[in-house]
């Protein structure tokens, strides 16, 4: 092997290929989110942190994320990698749908007519026929509403107003509407969208529209194979050097799957410092100038940390404090390509830093700059744990609130 990548030649390239490091912020949110393939978006609130953390002060705003997002529509929102909900530009939107999305579909769809036929909704082998009826039921009702909630949608018709039982026998199943199920499996097909939602932008309610209303053109057609080598492209391009495991992990494949991108892909290997062979573009070994000293304050979820399966090169010795049970990392604090602690809100919504090791006076005064650049634009929202486990230090916080 005749290359050596050292984890401080990754860090670099995180701080610029992300856009983490102050000179080479993007212009704007959709370009935050195509130096990362995607913004992570289960949790609605972490787009904005995440775009705010990667773009130049005069772009960095909740009114210029929600343009890009609802105005321009130059990033939309869909279900891709790992069957998580992402922004992502709606050129990258395409490949994810077509890479990813596309799977997940056929699988919700046979799990949905499994849930109609389990429900007693339809007769006996009818449930693929039943549930074509309600998809175009729904479609009907999106393209005469323009936008609706899944709430709308069951006022138009009992199709989409009839409950299916989720969980099976299960004592914690629960009911949901076809028309909230539904939707979900539209937009894993490429034919609804989620659009502005209802309330401020850390909502989790949206408005659904018809993709073709959304977007004229569409998104561009890929056939899958095509679509899953240029994800491992655009992937090893914002996150290369990374394993075979890593990419595997991050988009979701099988084992299969990740081999067939990556032999399309035809990348160069490369020795990093823990012994293992990490993957970049064949053209891509060239090595990336260390970019100034730079801090980020990063929000839970955010793609940076979630990048990569194998993180030690970045995390050390914190994985415990930062991540829960189910891997989803928490609010983070970096320094120069590293993980150094934590950051939450306290009680009164001012911005806690805490640091797991010590960084010296620089990377302190750094930190505080950011945090000073991020407390304006959160204003009174108060960032809350939803989709994941609280961190150390939102659980510190919480008991200190009482």
């Amino acid at each position: 092997m005749a290359y050596r990548m050292t984890d401080g030649q990754r860090r670099a390239r995180l701080g610029v290929r992300h856009a983490l490091a102050p000179s080479a912020r993007a212009g704007g949110p959709a370009g935050a989110a195509r130096a990362v393939v995607a913004l992570h978006s289960t949790d609605p609130s972490s787009v904005h942190v995440a775009a705010w953390a990667r773009t130049r002060d005069e772009q960095a705003d909740a009114a210029s994320v929600e343009h890009a997002l609802y105005e321009d529509r130059a990033l939309v929102r869909l279900l891709a990698m790992r069957r998580t909900v992402f922004v992502a530009p709606v050129e990258t939107a395409a490949v994810l749908q077509a890479a990813c999305s596309r799977e997940v579909a056929a699988r919700e769809r046979r799990k949905l007519e499994g849930f109609v036929a389990a429900s007693e909704l339809a007769p006996d082998g009818a449930a693929a026929g039943w549930l074509a009826g309600a998809e175009e039921a729904a479609l009907a009702s999106l393209a005469a509403r323009g936008e609706a909630t899944a709430a709308d949608l069951t006022a138009d018709d009992p199709r989409l107003a009839a409950q299916v039982r989720i969980g099976g026998a299960s004592p914690h199943s629960r009911g949901q509407s076809v028309a909230a199920r539904l939707l979900l499996l539209l937009a894993a097909e490429g034919k609804a969208v989620r659009g502005r939602p209802r309330g401020s932008w850390t909502s989790h309610q949206y408005r659904w529209s018809p993709l073709s209303a959304w977007l004229p053109d569409g998104l561009a057609r890929w056939e899958t194979e095509a679509a899953r080598a240029e994800l491992a492209r655009l992937w090893l391009r914002a996150y290369g050097p990374g394993t075979a495991q890593d990419l595997r992990w991050w988009a979701g494949w099988t084992k299969t799957q990740t081999t067939r991108a990556l032999k399309e892909v035809a990348p160069a290997e490369v020795e990093l410092d823990d012994g293992t062979t990490g993957l970049v573009l064949a053209d891509d070994l060239d090595p990336v100038p260390d970019p100034e000293p730079w801090a980020a304050l990063l929000p839970a979820l955010d793609p940076t940390p979630m990048g990569w399966h194998s993180r030690a090169w970045y995390l050390g010795p914190h994985r415990d404090r930062l991540y829960d049970r189910a891997g989803n990392i928490g609010p983070s604090v970096w320094w120069c390509g590293r993980i150094v602690g934590g950051w939450a809100q306290d009680r009164d919504g001012a911005l806690v830093c805490r640091y797991l090791e010590d960084v010296g006076a620089d990377a302190r005064a750094a930190v505080d700059a950011e945090a000073e650049r991020l407390a304006p634009r959160l204003g009174a929202v108060r960032l809350t744990a939803r989709t994941r486990g609280r961190t150390w230090l939102e659980e510190e916080l919480a008991a200190d609130s009482g």
